[in-house]
């Protein structure tokens, strides 16, 4: 038996009793409805806003004949069950974070965010000219998907705390909220370590379940609320440097579209990320100075800190060099990362630099 036909029998596919009692894709007069199941709660801001963008692009550029029945956390399954729903049939698509399913396979990472991976710019490169869209391609064949990057949030913040991190000593006990292979990392670091879906962060932090938690940025930590029962941010994180967000649909349901609705969905996939990414980098200024005038204390780790987070993070990537998929998508993704950066650290990042001193920005 393939590993396509194991997973449709098995625990992350459903049983065959289940599968035969899904609903048929919908059909209407040669028009295609895709259910597409979100880890997003809807009106979050920047996540909610991309699988937005990407549902009314694909409708647009369709002319209404493909369209997108978006479906948040609990409305057919958990934010964190979308990948095994899609896998399965049950769903048509879904729009996630990839790095929620290192437990089906940890190179998933790779296509949301690595511990000191690529900036936003460089996971596009990566992706689009220097083979990762085909890596994705790759991997999603075992789990019968067809995936798609489609939003990137930036450069996520170090995240939210009670008290200041003095050292990485502070991390020992700290209950913390961190997706991916960067959770991982703060375990190393002796960190309770756990993933708990967007829209219940707010409470858990509230309520002292947590004691700290990353998610994205000023802008949508603004709109979360976070600054309303913690006061310390940390502005930079080693964890997520370009996060990008996933389009992945059923291989099936996508090898069923004709190819003029495959390239819609991929060009509207590349269309939400441009859109998502710069939405977020035009607004997170605005917002940070908000959460300033509300009493948020702004910093950045320490040098000995960001050392910790280093080793850690060498650790972590190193345990999964076993897996040849894994292996293979590493070293794809930092021959790219390094080719990028040799130019754009000379060019955007120099001028950068030397436009901000001359011009007094800080």
């Amino acid at each position: 038996m393939d590993r396509r036909s194991f997973l449709k029998t098995s625990a992350l596919g459903g049983t065959a009793t289940a599968a035969a009692t899904l609903a048929a894709p919908a059909y209407a007069q040669g028009k295609r409805v895709l259910t597409m199941v979100q880890s997003w709660p809807r009106g979050f801001a920047v996540l909610d806003d991309a699988a937005t963008y990407l549902q009314e692009m694909v409708g647009a550029m369709s002319d209404g004949q493909l369209t997108i029945d978006k479906k948040a956390p609990g409305e057919l399954v958990g934010a964190l069950e979308v990948f095994d729903a899609v896998s399965s049939g049950q769903a048509d698509m879904y729009h996630s974070a990839d790095y929620y399913f290192i437990g089906q396979h940890p190179a998933y990472a790779y296509f949301t965010a690595v511990p000191f991976g690529g900036t936003a710019q460089e996971l596009t490169n990566w992706y689009h000219h220097g083979g990762g869209h085909e890596l994705h391609s790759e991997l999603g064949e075992i789990f019968n998907l067809k995936s798609f990057l489609a939003g990137n949030s930036g450069s996520q913040s170090g995240g939210w705390f009670r008290k200041e991190i003095g050292s990485a000593a502070d991390f020992n006990g700290l209950k913390f909220r961190m997706p991916g292979l960067g959770g991982k990392v703060l375990g190393k670091l002796g960190a309770s370590v756990q993933n708990i879906p967007g829209g219940e962060l707010y409470q858990a932090l509230s309520s002292g379940a947590l004691d700290g938690l990353e998610w994205v940025g000023p802008m949508a930590d603004e709109r979360a609320g976070f600054q309303e029962v913690a006061k310390v941010y940390y502005a930079a994180g080693f964890h997520e440097p370009g996060s990008g967000l996933t389009a992945g649909m059923n291989l099936d349901v996508y090898n069923d579209l004709s190819p003029q609705h495959q390239a819609i969905i991929s060009n509207a996939a590349m269309a939400t990320t441009h859109l998502q990414l710069s939405e977020t980098l035009a607004n997170n200024g605005a917002a940070l100075a908000r959460l300033q005038s509300q009493g948020v204390k702004v910093l950045q780790f320490s040098d000995d800190v960001w050392d910790a987070f280093g080793k850690a993070s060498a650790e972590v990537m190193d345990e999964n060099m076993g897996d040849e998929i894994f292996a293979k998508t590493r070293k794809s993704f930092e021959e790219s990362m390094a080719a990028s950066s040799s130019w754009i650290g000379k060019s955007d990042g120099f001028y950068v630099a030397q436009r901000d001193r001359v011009l007094g920005n800080g």
